[in-house]
């Protein structure tokens, strides 16, 4: 909204011609994100303790997680909240990276507050049925896909990504692939973020370093000079999603001061399915899902787990009569709890892990 109108009043002082700046803006998406989220924060805490939204613990989790049930979950709302207010004051509005990025945010937020208002509203322990919540999650997947081959938003084939360390590559896919490959992508990011949500800060601190490593990719991908020096795709218009990055990113920040253990609040599906789908298809515009699976790595990784273990012990059912679990429990930053690593331990490792994964994906943009 700033950079639509403030600019004409450069002419009154040149104080304003600062909207024209992308880095400004990103810097002033960041923060204002940061600012809702911590003023915001108490009132929603309340808020959700008023409308009784307790998190429901596994009996069959770690004993220290025990203590956690009935803190107030749902929090997804506050970092809804705190990245969409702050994109909708700093973002040129018109441009369709932001508009997209934004529309799937807020369309996997909803498919989480769905679930999480069936689990500690109404009392259902499954929330909303799987098939349901996939079926939410693939439609819109498969929607972008229709949309983004029939009105091209940018000057390379729609059905093109690049890969990842080798300049001049392209992943060129067949149109009707494509479709299905960007559903994947959108369903898959999200509930990667949604199972690594398991315990204080996790998903929230993984989240904002994701986030921020995209934004740095949109801003270096939507200048020309950049990605030409660089040997990326040149998109223009892709260097806005660095306003909405930055808002998102300090959102989850702003989240994670009421977060971080002992937490107060958690996100909930509210909160993990946006930003999964957030960055699901920051990734598919900036034509770099592959880079998604160096800068999810964690992300990855828990997801992966999840599945090696329903997999594993099904497979050891059926065979030998007995189910064989390959970790101690799924996902994997519960595996490490079962070993006697603390909490707050699991969190800073994976956290370092994440930053490995950013620079890992950084590296990309010399080994080519």
């Amino acid at each position: 909204m700033f950079s639509h109108f403030l600019p004409r009043l450069a002419d009154v002082h040149i104080i304003f011609n600062l909207f024209n700046f992308l880095t400004f803006r990103s810097a002033g998406a960041g923060v204002t994100a940061l600012f809702i989220a911590f003023l915001a924060g108490p009132r929603t805490i309340s808020w959700l303790r008023h409308l009784r939204v307790g998190q429901v613990v596994r009996t069959d989790g770690p004993e220290t997680h025990l203590k956690k049930s009935g803190t107030p979950t749902m929090g997804g709302t506050l970092i809804i909240l705190a990245a969409t207010g702050s994109t909708l004051l700093w973002a040129q509005l018109t441009n369709w990276y932001v508009v997209l990025s934004l529309l799937a945010f807020l369309w996997m937020g909803a498919i989480g507050f769905m679930d999480d208002y069936l689990k500690v509203v109404q009392g259902r322990p499954r929330g909303l049925v799987a098939r349901y919540k996939m079926v939410g999650q693939l439609s819109f997947g498969l929607g972008l896909g229709v949309f983004l081959v029939m009105v091209p938003i940018h000057p390379m084939p729609a059905t093109w990504t690049m890969v990842p360390f080798f300049e001049g590559w392209v992943a060129a896919f067949w149109v009707p692939a494509y479709v299905v490959f960007v559903a994947m992508v959108v369903s898959g990011s999200s509930n990667a973020v949604n199972l690594t949500d398991g315990l204080d800060g996790l998903a929230a601190g993984l989240g904002a370093i994701a986030v921020a490593t995209f934004g740095v990719f949109a801003y270096l991908i939507g200048r020309v000079d950049t990605s030409a020096y660089l040997g990326l795709f040149y998109l223009p218009g892709a260097g806005e999603l660095a306003v909405f990055a930055a808002a998102l990113a300090g959102g989850a920040i702003g989240f994670l001061w009421y977060n971080a253990h002992p937490a107060e609040v958690f996100m909930g599906d509210t909160g993990s399915l946006a930003i999964g789908g957030a960055l699901a298809v920051m990734a598919i515009l900036l034509k770099a899902e592959f880079l998604l699976l160096i800068v999810g790595g964690v992300f990855v990784a828990e997801a992966l787990s999840v599945m090696l273990q329903v997999g594993w012990f099904k497979y050891t059912k059926r065979t030998q009569g007995e189910g064989i679990r390959l970790l101690q429990m799924a996902p994997l930053h519960h595996h490490f709890e079962k070993l006697g690593w603390a909490e707050t331990k699991v969190v800073i490792r994976f956290w370092i892990l994440g930053i490995l994964c950013a620079l890992l994906a950084f590296s990309t943009l010399k080994i080519r």
